[in-house]
């Protein structure tokens, strides 16, 4: 994967916009220059958008996540992806900004920032996180689904935990794993003698619950229900 494609897969992952500094951790690229040289690139291309972030450091982000971000917020049904047609918006847009909101919530709880980033597993295995504290204490998947749990879905929260346990186990010491859902109807079919909610649980894996923003909630129950409409 060349410098540009891992700037363009983190900034895709993201959920927020990130500084050449984020982005230099994420991708892994050094020097740091390396990633502010492919940014003013994609952006002299018109592929991302360079601005001031709220402490004044210059982010970046995708044009077309911008977008796609917008248009969920605003609920449209269709959203554009690189100026080549359309997709539906909850294929991802509404999911990371629930994600986001997510994030946020439980970091508050545990004392931490929480963001999405590229591990490192070794000979050249890389993983993407929905959500870690820069010192890697804290391993977090989100699941922003609305309701119970369909029957395809209900081995997600299973496959997420053992991604989470993968992820952790050469690290030292072990941090937390947690599954981090925004509605306790999303894990109800975990609980009593389901061996989907006791592997998890054998596994080290906590869930928490987080409440997200009435219109955020409202916008990915919208996207639920035009994905299997």
């Amino acid at each position: 994967m060349t410098n540009r494609e891992r700037v363009i897969a983190a900034l895709r992952h993201a959920t927020h916009p990130l500084d050449d500094d984020e982005l230099a951790r994420r991708t892994e690229i050094t020097p740091r220059q390396t990633v502010n040289q492919v940014c003013r690139r994609l952006e002299v291309e018109g592929r991302l958008a360079r601005l001031a972030g709220p402490d004044g450091k210059i982010v970046n982000q995708l044009r077309d996540q911008a977008t796609a971000i917008g248009a969920a917020v605003a609920g449209s049904s269709t959203v554009a992806v690189d100026g080549a047609g359309t997709v539906p918006a909850g294929s991802s847009a509404e999911q990371r900004l629930a994600e986001r909101h997510m994030l946020d919530a439980l970091g508050d709880r545990l004392g931490v920032r929480l963001d999405p980033r590229t591990i490192n597993r070794g000979e050249g295995v890389r993983v993407e996180i929905d959500g870690t504290d820069a010192a890697l204490t804290v391993l977090v998947e989100c699941w922003a689904h609305q309701g119970p749990a369909k029957v395809a879905q209900k081995y997600k929260l299973v496959n997420d935990a053992l991604k989470l346990h993968w992820i952790a186990l050469p690290m030292t010491p072990s941090p937390r794993k947690i599954l981090c859902v925004s509605d306790a109807a999303a894990v109800r079919h975990l609980r009593g003698r389901s061996w989907q909610g006791q592997a998890i649980r054998d596994l080290g894996i906590e869930i928490e619950i987080v409440t997200l923003p009435e219109a955020v909630r409202d916008s990915v129950a919208a996207a639920q229900a035009r994905q299997f409409r």
